[in-house]
């Protein structure tokens, strides 16, 4: 059964090799994450996130958990507790990832149910859920969870399917 949780110290060695792996991807694993400051800093970091406080400029309330099937770290979600411009365009409420070697197994699609959990538990009803044209995978998963494609747009030079994702 997969679960998501907040980042502990014992998961370090885990979501670096994670980040790693996703780095091949150009996928962020770990949003804001410096080896300089270590893990336990970072750890700081994301709770005082959660809470909006400390925030880099154009950033918003978040939390950045794993996702864990028996204890090993799968994939990871982003969920966004508000929507700023650029979120409202490309970002959306939930960014997500699976590591590669845990792919085609229906994670995405349980992280990505999971986190719009997650927004409905704060009263948001609805969930924007975007992805790269090209992510067909992605798109499936969106649609899996009751996605409906509202539109393309052109942004950065990609083309993003923004999709309305009803929160559980």
């Amino acid at each position: 059964m997969l679960t998501i949780r907040p980042f502990e110290i014992d998961d370090r060695d885990e979501a670096l090799a994670a980040r790693t792996e996703l780095d091949a991807d150009d996928f962020d694993f770990l949003l804001g994450y410096s080896y300089r400051r270590g893990f336990d800093q970072y750890l700081e970091q994301l709770a005082a996130h959660e809470q909006g406080l400390g925030l880099p400029d154009g950033w918003v309330a978040s939390a950045l958990w794993g996702a864990f099937v028996d204890g090993e770290l799968v994939g990871r979600t982003c969920i966004r507790f508000e929507l700023n411009e650029h979120l409202l365009q490309v970002g959306g409420h939930i960014g997500y990832g699976v590591r590669p070697g845990h792919r085609r197994r229906g994670h995405a699609t349980e992280i990505l149910r999971l986190s719009l959990d997650q927004l409905a538990a704060r009263g948001i009803k609805n969930a924007l859920v975007t992805c790269d044209e090209q992510n067909t995978a992605s798109a499936r998963t969106i649609e899996a969870n009751g996605g409906v494609l509202e539109n393309i747009i052109e942004a950065g030079g990609r083309r993003t399917m923004r999709f309305w994702v009803p929160a559980s």
